[in-house]
């Protein structure tokens, strides 16, 4: 009974060691992250505009209530 206990408490303990390192490498991510920024909006190449696309007329479709 006794190494039951034991597995359990390890299992537990491998399971919480594991979510911290998760969140370590979440919050190094993350400071990684703002501190690149990338490049400055003012920096990027302008888009060139977009065409609308071509209109296409529909025709109603009739339903069951009119005559």
């Amino acid at each position: 009974m006794g190494r039951i206990t034991f597995q359990k408490r390890q299992k537990e303990m491998k399971r919480q060691e594991k979510q911290r390192a998760k969140a370590e490498r979440r919050a190094q991510k993350k400071l990684t992250k703002n501190t690149e920024g990338g490049a400055p909006i003012e920096a990027m190449e302008p888009m060139e505009p977009l065409e609308p696309m071509e209109t296409v007329e529909t025709v109603p479709v009739p339903t069951d209530t009119e005559p």
